[in-house]
């Protein structure tokens, strides 16, 4: 069996963003025909109490709190402090998936799995040495090597996670440096007999990729733009969907078109920017969407993989 919690939905600022008077951001903040989203993460659990979250939005506390999947509970001993979160497993290292870290400084055990790249980046800047190694161990994931997933305590949660390269880009922080080939990651979770793909960002849908969609069970993949020139053409920002590192739902080689064939999984958008128009309930590129057999996700919104 695999649970799967959407904690986050929304692409970098949420949905509404703060500073955005854009029609759909204010729809949101008055709940007229669309619902507001926080910053994109999920959390996977083996068997519905202990949890693996992927990527540490800057919404977590908000998230945690929201979830009473992820609330404290009080142990046999009495200890007042706890978490059902085991791990923190990162995609990349774009702020929107990594300064929810700082919010998980109270010296409370979980380890921190990222690729050596994103590691990397995180040892480099003091501000997250307030995660102290030794209370949140950092462990670098090798490339396609399937590795089981264990609980604080040491026992196997059977769950096995395979991390896997995707295009994608360097964060926004580190683009002088240039990107590397492990700089953002899709995530395969496997409990032996169903599996799930997490790939909230994805420059460019290959070959692979489409391969390891068409074996799963449930995709959850990169919705962050409907155009390419979205948000160019709303004056939002001067830049394309491929420049930020992901490509966009309607275009040619974008999600609709390329998984079009796969036909067994379940499959979802996340990570959608609040310029999107599939967002809005009643907009005509969400009938699209929803006509093609996708899903939109929403914050709160469960899945489970298991056999009747």
């Amino acid at each position: 069996m695999i649970d799967l919690l959407v904690l986050g939905s929304g692409a970098g600022g949420g949905f509404p963003q703060w500073n955005s008077a854009a029609p759909g951001c204010i729809a949101a903040r008055q709940h007229n025909g669309t619902s507001p989203r926080t910053q994109a993460s999920v959390a996977v659990s083996g068997d519905g109490k202990r949890w693996f979250l992927f990527n540490a939005a800057p919404d977590i506390r908000q998230q945690i709190n929201e979830n009473t999947a992820l609330h404290p509970a009080p142990e046999e001993d009495g200890q007042l402090r706890h978490t059902p979160i085991q791990s923190v497993i990162l995609t990349c290292g774009e702020i929107d998936a990594i300064t929810g870290l700082l919010t998980l400084r109270e010296r409370e055990p979980f380890s921190l799995m990222a690729s050596a790249s994103t590691l990397e980046q995180l040892n480099a800047n003091p501000i997250f040495g307030a995660l102290d190694p030794a209370i949140v161990p950092r462990i670098a994931l090798n490339l396609d090597e399937p590795f089981p997933l264990q609980h604080k305590d040491g026992s196997d949660s059977g769950l096995t996670l395979t991390a896997f390269a995707v295009p994608g880009k360097a964060p926004l922080y580190a683009e002088a440096e240039g990107s590397r080939p492990d700089e953002t990651l899709g995530l395969s979770v496997s409990d032996g007999t169903h599996t799930l793909l997490f790939i909230p960002g994805c420059a460019d849908i290959t070959a692979d990729i489409i391969h390891r969609a068409e074996q799963a069970d449930l995709l959850l993949f990169d919705g962050t733009l409907w155009r390419n020139d979205e948000m160019i053409r709303a004056g939002l920002s001067p830049k394309t969907g491929k420049r930020m590192g992901h490509v966009s739902v309607d275009d040619p080689d974008g999600p609709m078109a390329s998984f079009k064939d796969c036909t067994k999984p379940k499959k979802v958008l996340i990570h959608i920017n609040n310029s999107n128009p599939i967002l809005l309930d009643n907009s005509p590129e969400r009938d699209a969407v929803t006509q093609a057999g996708w899903t939109i996700a929403a914050d709160g919104m469960t899945f489970r993989l298991e056999t009747p």
